[in-house]
């Protein structure tokens, strides 16, 4: 029941959002600017005082909101006379691998299921493939052939790895770096919780013959074909991921 003033009025109905600690706004506000391109890369921030004057907060508080966008790589900080905090270049490699553990957590906690995992890939690997087969030059397609070599004479783990490389080397060549940064967490996590040991060597070899095919394709420039080839042997996968949940 809502309060009632002296006079008898109900008291006003108050949408509140909880105030964040002073040192949140400070990296929120610079994170804003730095996402949105407002700050470019290698833009040298201002100095910790010049900062706590703008935004009327203390050095300690400025320094604390710096500390957090430095871990999420959005800035870097060097020691001496030149030194500073600097808006950090993009690095593809980087953001993959924060993904990845970020998708490996909500799949522990069972916030999102293996099969939610392979149907992302299916939306983004065939398609990946196409634009390799539309794209790729010739050291593209030798970077990739070095992955569809037989993996029988290798030991399961050299073998497990070659697989993965064909993988991440084909989205790697589709000439678009944001389908990698978008493929690679993904299958980070797929790699990590697969049972390698309930894989048959019967089916490791259908694994590389169907390597060799998507490779062929990719090199012939059938864009068709290579897209169709990645989805069916996606979906051939799919039995060995769901048994990751048994």
């Amino acid at each position: 029941m809502a309060a009632t003033r002296p006079g008898g009025g109900e008291s006003a109905k108050l949408r509140v959002r909880p105030v964040q600690a002073a040192y949140r706004q400070v990296a929120e506000q610079l994170r804003d600017q730095i996402v949105s391109g407002a700050l470019p890369s290698g833009s040298r921030l201002p100095s910790e005082t010049e900062l706590g004057s703008m935004f009327g907060v203390s050095r300690s508080t400025v320094r604390e909101a710096l500390r957090q966008l430095a871990s999420q790589h959005l800035i870097d900080t060097t020691r001496g006379v030149t030194g500073g905090s600097f808006v950090a270049a993009p690095d593809a490699g980087r953001i993959a691998d924060n993904l990845g553990g970020s998708l490996g957590l909500l799949v522990n906690s069972r916030g999102m299921s293996v099969d939610n995992l392979i149907e992302a890939r299916l939306l983004l690997e065939p398609h990946a493939a196409r634009l390799a087969a539309d794209r790729a030059c010739e050291q593209d397609l030798a970077e990739l052939r070095r992955t569809v070599e037989g993996t029988g004479h290798l030991d399961p783990d050299e073998g497990f790895t070659v697989h993965w490389d064909f993988h991440t080397t084909l989205v790697s060549i589709s000439g678009n770096p944001l389908l990698h940064v978008m493929c690679s967490p993904i299958n980070a996590v797929l790699r990590g919780r697969m049972h390698r040991d309930r894989i048959s060597r019967p089916a490791w070899d259908g694994i590389d013959e169907d390597h060799v095919k998507i490779y062929e394709a990719v090199a012939g420039g059938e864009a068709d074909i290579a897209e169709t080839l990645v989805r069916e042997h996606l979906l051939g996968l799919k039995p060995l991921y769901e048994r990751m949940e048994d």
